[in-house]
């Protein structure tokens, strides 16, 4: 995602740098050329690392942007708490309620029953226990090994045979998520999720409050914010990269709140001419 290409001035609320331990898109890192309007930046450039090493469907690169200022920045608290769920059941879920519970009030806004919810799950050790209250709930789960943050967006897309999203995931794809669900009028809850002492020491020095449930409006304040993804490889929510004869085809997935704009975009990529101009780049 070349950022500098566009006229914007943009800082990075929330990237990748530190966890990854790799040298670009840090945490305060300043991002494109500053002759456009000022905005805060969630992203990652690579949601899926391991299902693109290993050939397996859902990865994508995504990223959000809003006002400067408007972003929630969890800083180095690298998890969070996650619910999201589609505009059926905005208003209706609570991160504070029993599994059950939101599972019911899910049913209850889609018009289905509790056996017919599917509940999309990051399948970690740390989520064994909410997978547990989903089966004894009734619901259906479908565990996937990484991309949460598609994943939360899948909830709130008709058709992708998801109703809802939860577990505990990483913070900069809850940020990212609940600028998507924001953008087609879904719902997320968030609350960051210490992994240790250490975590919990620098919440507080930060002055993060580890028990709050984070909502829309706490993770993306205002009606201004934009969401956009590339499918890497193949999955629900985009079509991966597809190698053609002299170069590449790509979808991506474009999104505004202010406008409720969704945008599907299919770009044809071709190898002698994107050369061609990248050698009269200096």
């Amino acid at each position: 995602m070349m950022l500098d290409t566009v006229d914007m001035d943009g800082i990075v609320v929330i990237g990748e740098g530190e966890k990854d331990e790799a040298p670009m898109l840090y945490n305060g890192e300043r991002v494109g050329n500053g002759r456009g309007p000022q905005v805060d930046v969630a992203v990652d450039p690579l949601e899926g690392t391991r299902l693109t090493a290993m050939g397996r469907p859902g990865a994508v690169a995504v990223i959000a942007c809003s006002p400067r200022g408007t972003m929630y920045n969890p800083y180095d608290i690298f998890y969070m708490e996650k619910i999201a769920v589609g505009p059926a059941a905005r208003g209706m879920i609570d991160l504070n309620a029993p599994v059950a519970w939101n599972i019911a009030q899910v049913a209850r806004a889609k018009g289905i029953a509790v056996e017919e919810v599917t509940v999309i799950i990051l399948d970690r050790d740390r989520n064994t226990e909410i997978a547990d209250q989903v089966r004894a709930a009734g619901a259906r789960i479908k565990f996937i090994t990484d991309g949460d943050a598609p994943a939360a967006v899948s909830a709130a897309i008709p058709g992708s045979g998801v109703d809802m999203m939860l577990g505990i995931g990483g913070s900069t794809e809850g940020v990212i998520a609940a600028v998507a669900l924001k953008c087609v009028g879904g719902d997320f809850q968030g609350r960051l999720w210490p992994r240790h002492d250490d975590d919990r020491e620098l919440a507080a020095r930060r002055g993060l409050d580890v028990n709050q449930v984070l909502l829309l409006e706490n993770l993306v304040r205002g009606d201004d914010c934009m969401f956009a993804a590339s499918g890497v490889t193949t999955g629900e929510l985009l079509r991966g990269v597809e190698y053609v004869a002299g170069g590449a085809v790509s979808e991506s997935l474009v999104m505004r709140s202010r406008s409720g704009t969704v945008r599907r975009i299919r770009t044809e990529h071709h190898w002698r001419k994107l050369q061609g101009i990248n050698a009269t780049v200096n």
